[in-house]
């Protein structure tokens, strides 16, 4: 699917990535238990997915039981998918670094899309879905979204008022 319809994707698509990733490195992944990426990193986990986290702030510290790495040229294994947490520019570097680890998908989550990184990572063989989670779509194919804390507006990329 090219970089063009970053704002639709086939559900048989975004299903067999899903199908076929074991292995995610969460770009961006946080410790703080009310960020979306640890809500979704705790979902991945809890359905079998590998999930290495990579932050520099965190890097060897742990994140629900996972070492926590500074950039995917330290990874222990080859991640599948590079799911980015962090902003559309920031998305390009990244998934520069994702297309020399040898990663098969970069996934950007919602709000992240560039599409100029997803135009080199499909030319370097990969699949891209931008402005999506894994974590929603994955409860969404699967028939269990309302499950999972959508629009329960606990789930907040803004910094709470005490």
């Amino acid at each position: 699917m090219p970089a063009a319809f970053s704002d639709r994707y086939e559900d048989n698509y975004l299903r067999k990535i899903l199908r076929d990733t074991k292995t995610i490195a969460m770009v961006g992944a946080s410790a703080n238990w009310n960020r979306p990426s640890y809500f979704a990193m705790k979902y991945l986990l809890d359905r079998g997915y590998k999930v290495i986290p990579v932050n520099p702030a965190a890097a060897g510290q742990e994140i629900l039981g996972q070492k926590v790495y500074a950039s995917l040229d330290e990874l222990p294994a080859k991640a599948d998918m590079v799911d980015i947490f962090r902003n559309s520019e920031a998305a390009g570097p990244i998934t520069d670094e994702a297309i020399r680890h040898g990663a098969r998908v970069v996934w950007m989550q919602l709000g992240v899309v560039n599409e100029a990184a997803a135009e080199r990572a499909e030319k370097a063989g990969l699949k891209v879905v931008m402005n999506r989670c894994p974590k929603i779509e994955h409860s969404r194919l699967a028939g269990t979204i309302e499950w999972h804390g959508i629009a329960s507006g606990v789930i907040s990329s803004k910094k709470r008022a005490l």
